[in-house]
């Protein structure tokens, strides 16, 4: 008997993109292995897996593999990072926009409340990107570090990377960067950027759920987390998961292989949702150039984002409202309010992101999709 299901459209690759067959490969062929911190044959064959793929995802990222230090994601990465740049300065300036990802925003608060930090805001304007004419003067007695992403989660606004690295490098205060978003979708040379430290994580790029890393550079030290047995440069004690950290890197491997190809073809298509979106009339489109290839993030003012979220889910399309980190929780995107939207508006936004798996057959589904669900949406109107 044939399914009636309907067919699902996925265009929510920033909350997660699929797992890369290559990835699943490498994993599933290291399943089996030991404990990699053994001091036998079957541990010092887990060990080598362990520091091939460490080697391999410096080699993609332009670092050391010492610099590579294994983490459950991108989450735990910026908080390690965060916190453990905080806890080794000697100011307690935190210079962070406040467009960055609630694992940035949240630790930096948790540090301000418990630990005597002080944030200090770094301005965006309104296309979501950090003003620099407005940033804050840095000074290395006061400032315990700067921080922001490589490009927003919700937009996919690139930021000014090269320009605040430069800047905390004139100062010598150190930068974190939280490349969550951008690893495996543009080009990624760790040396070069000038960090301190850098997070990734693996789900994002057609990697395994459950791991991702800090880039930490080899002068710098971090206070770790919690202590053990000293794994990960002692920074993050606990048995490692060989097989995901393998597929980590078989991930990675494939989307940097096939970065160019896929950015252009992810383009195209993002290019005609956002044709069809600009259509719709009253539609503002929040997401700029420069940005990643994928990203859609815009407002339907008039319909709440909850109400549209449901009728794409009912018509088979996978989408959400911004973050997909926060819990299930649906509230006014702070990343909008940062850069001046209205409530009512940031009430009425939702993100497409495209990725490795999207097709013209996703696109032209959300396209025909569009005119009614918003229609709909509208007439039920605001809460």
């Amino acid at each position: 008997m044939k399914s009636s299901a309907k067919p699902r459209h996925f265009v929510d690759h920033a909350a997660t993109t699929p797992l890369r067959p290559e990835a699943r490969t490498a994993m599933v062929d290291n399943l089996d292995l030991a404990n990699p911190s053994g001091q036998y044959a079957t541990a010092r064959v887990a060990k080598k897996v362990l520091e091939e793929s460490r080697e391999e995802i410096a080699e993609l990222l332009g670092a050391d593999p010492i610099e590579v230090v294994f983490t459950s994601g991108g989450t735990e990465a910026d908080n390690l990072a965060v916190s453990g740049l905080y806890f080794k300065a000697t100011g307690s300036d935190i210079v962070v926009p406040p467009i960055e990802h609630d694992a940035v925003l949240k630790t930096c608060r948790h540090l301000e409340k418990e630990h005597w930090a002080r944030i200090v805001p770094a301005p965006v304007d309104a296309s979501g990107r950090v003003d620099l004419e407005a940033f804050p003067t840095l000074d290395r007695n006061s400032t315990a570090l700067v921080t922001c992403m490589w490009a927003n989660n919700e937009t996919g606004a690139v930021q000014p990377i090269s320009e605040i690295s430069a800047l905390a490098r004139k100062a010598r205060v150190p930068f974190h960067i939280d490349a969550v978003q951008a690893a495996g979708h543009v080009p990624i040379d760790f040396h070069s950027s000038g960090a301190a430290t850098m997070a990734i994580s693996a789900h994002k790029f057609g990697g395994p759920r459950g791991i991702g890393a800090l880039l930490v550079r080899r002068d710098i030290t971090l206070c770790p987390h919690n202590n053990g047995g000293g794994q990960e440069r002692g920074l993050r004690s606990g048995t490692q998961d060989v097989a995901s950290a393998a597929g980590m890197a078989a991930g990675l491997r494939a989307a940097v292989s096939d970065m160019q190809a896929e950015h252009d073809r992810v383009k195209n298509l993002t290019e005609q949702l956002t044709h069809a979106i600009a259509g719709i009339d009253g539609a503002i489109v929040h997401t700029t150039q420069p940005a990643l290839a994928g990203h859609v993030y815009a407002s339907f003012p008039g319909a709440e984002a909850d109400s549209l979220i449901m009728l794409f889910d009912a018509a088979g399309i996978d989408c959400s409202t911004g973050s997909a980190c926060s819990a299930g929780v649906n509230r006014p995107s702070h990343v909008l309010s940062a850069m001046g939207v209205s409530e009512p508006e940031a009430r009425s936004a939702i993100r497409f992101t495209l990725g490795w798996t999207s097709t013209q057959d996703d696109v032209d589904a959300v396209i025909a999709a569009l005119p009614e669900t918003v229609m709909r949406a509208r007439k039920a109107g605001m809460a």
